[in-house]
């Protein structure tokens, strides 16, 4: 088997629902969706019944988007009660979530654990001089403004920062009940550590992770990291562990980078992709 991996779907956008529907079958291949699939859950249920049947499993992690409660679905539930909505939507297609055991799969003979996380981001991502609590103002002062903001709420938690950090503590406990040699592939949405965050706008980088997972990769003996949510589509490497940001992105962003629709996809094992142009993101959100 191959494992491929692809986020910031975006489906709301007519092009990018073109793109997924020319994804090839891989029958005997499992494929990563690392969040970012859309904002509503007809978008996920759009993605799992073109994907599903393509692949022999998909591996799900949320995105910002997906936990948006939009102002025309007040009605939703909201934050932790938002996703557990959509991880009971992804196991009714049969879709590997972070709240289900991380699987050990073979590739090229080779065996490794998979395992999708859940973690937001707390605002550290910015200058050490500069309190968390205080970073939307830091951002602000530069005129950046994240529409999580509006849109992402934590119930029950008292902030987002706070959820973060319960998702944190409970997804550190689950990897160090499974340390046990076997080579992982850490899936995220957010990218696990500060210095891979390479963007057109600096002051966006506060939402854009937590410190609290600088060393995962090397805690969990990661082979692989995977991650979304910069649209900076890129191979880097870091302590021996290669990291994979793998967004496609919105249709302006990868007209202008991909030569196919159909190489959206990133192969992520056995083999090690060849490195993409990086690409800057042009809109925040």
């Amino acid at each position: 088997m191959k494992l491929f991996a692809l986020s910031d779907l975006h489906l709301g956008y007519e092009d990018n629902r073109r793109v997924i529907a020319e994804i090839a079958p891989h029958p005997d291949d499992w494929l990563i969706l690392a969040g970012d699939i859309g904002e509503t859950a007809l978008h996920l249920e759009f993605a799992f019944s073109v994907l599903a049947p393509r692949f022999r499993r998909l591996v799900w992690v949320p995105g910002n988007h997906e936990l948006w409660t939009l102002p025309s679905n007040r009605d939703e539930p909201r934050g932790q009660y938002k996703y557990e909505q959509l991880v009971a939507l992804c196991r009714s297609y049969n879709v590997l979530t972070p709240e289900d055991p991380y699987p050990v799969v073979t590739v090229a003979e080779q065996k490794v654990r998979i395992a999708p996380l859940f973690l937001l981001y707390d605002y550290s991502f910015c200058p050490s001089n500069i309190p968390p609590e205080k970073a939307v103002g830091w951002a602000l002062e530069a005129g950046t403004y994240c529409t999580d903001e509006e849109l992402l709420h934590p119930d029950p938690y008292r902030g987002i920062a706070e959820w973060c950090h319960a998702r944190c503590a409970l997804t550190e406990a689950r990897l160090k009940s499974c340390n046990d040699g076997l080579p992982l592939v850490l899936v995220n949405h957010f990218p696990l550590r500060e210095d891979l965050v390479r963007i057109a706008i600096p002051r966006f980088s506060i939402w854009c992770g937590t410190r609290l997972s600088e060393d995962w990769h090397l805690r969990f003996n990661a082979t692989v990291v995977v991650s979304g949510h910069l649209h900076v589509r890129s191979t880097m490497h870091r302590d021996g562990t290669r990291f994979e940001e793998v967004s496609l992105g919105y249709p302006t962003e990868w007209r202008r980078r991909l030569t196919s629709p159909i190489a959206s996809m990133r192969e992520i094992l056995p083999g090690t992709p060849a490195s993409m142009v990086s690409h800057t993101m042009s809109r925040l959100g």
